[in-house]
């Protein structure tokens, strides 16, 4: 059901890579809910998608960007307020990459190269984003920024590896920056921590499959799917949640306060 929850709302989308991913499904419902976006992503990653097509699909521009790079930044923000027609009132942030990961290196013998890389795509990249808007002025009062996380910030899940503390990095980057930015300009950040997701970046994580199973079974509602979190994030966007800033927004099916469930207690008796 559309209600216009963002009519004449300006906004920037990062990390919509193809129809799976978390920041696709947010710029469709974002689209139609009435609100206008730039999307971005890095020239490499651009090639691994086709948001093109969502681009096309939702009349939204294309700004290519590495969003680790402060004078990309620069350049997409100022191109941003020029195709929009002023300030922003929104900004997703969705992106995540560990070339730890990636390689097989385990958490214990990392290659600190890639440890280094996978931190400043996943996190510091988030601070510089913020820096820049704050910098340039660049958001209306009011606005929203949304970062996406996930519970390993606070909790082990041995696989998940230097994500998890790239993800607690990002969390602390968020209440940290987000007091000024509300304090100064009047401006909401938030991150919201996601149940597994079977996106992209996530099936690139070792035992995802299990593991996602593992936690559609502890969590009461089951898994919250992409498009349940695109919609939890048009209402961050949203007016509804003006007072709402510096939290990690637990997104989970209320898998986060589960001890153990009756469904996975009965594998094991």
């Amino acid at each position: 059901m559309m209600y216009n929850l963002l009519k004449g709302k300006r906004g920037i989308i990062f990390g919509a890579l193809d129809e799976n991913s978390i920041a696709w499904k947010t710029a469709e419902r974002v689209h139609e809910e009435g609100g206008v976006f730039v999307l971005t992503n890095a020239p490499a990653a651009m090639r691994l998608g086709n948001i093109s097509d969502l681009a096309l699909k939702t009349g939204a521009q294309v700004i290519p960007a590495d969003a680790t790079s402060v004078t990309d930044l620069e350049k997409l923000i100022e191109q941003a307020m020029d195709i929009l027609g002023g300030k922003i009132d929104f900004v997703l942030h969705s992106i995540g990459m560990s070339v730890n990961v990636r390689k097989g290196n385990h958490y214990t013998n990392q290659n600190y190269d890639f440890t280094q890389k996978g931190w400043n795509v996943s996190a510091v990249s988030f601070h510089k984003v913020l820096q820049v808007l704050y910098k340039k002025d660049a958001m209306n009062e009011w606005g929203s920024i949304v970062a996406l996380s996930y519970m390993a910030a606070q909790r082990v899940f041995p696989d998940y590896n230097d994500m998890a503390d790239n993800k607690a990095f990002l969390e602390s980057v968020a209440r940290s920056f987000g007091y000024f930015f509300g304090r100064d300009k009047k401006v909401r950040v938030n991150t919201i921590s996601q149940s597994p997701t079977a996106t992209k970046a996530g099936q690139g994580v070792k035992g995802f499959n299990g593991f996602i199973a593992f936690a559609d079974k502890m969590a009461p509602l089951g898994n919250a799917s992409a498009l349940d979190c695109a919609n939890y994030t048009v209402s961050m966007f949203s007016d509804l949640t003006k007072m709402v800033t510096l939290q990690n927004l637990l997104h989970d099916g209320g898998f986060s306060n589960v001890g153990v469930s009756q469904e996975v207690m009965e594998m094991f008796e």
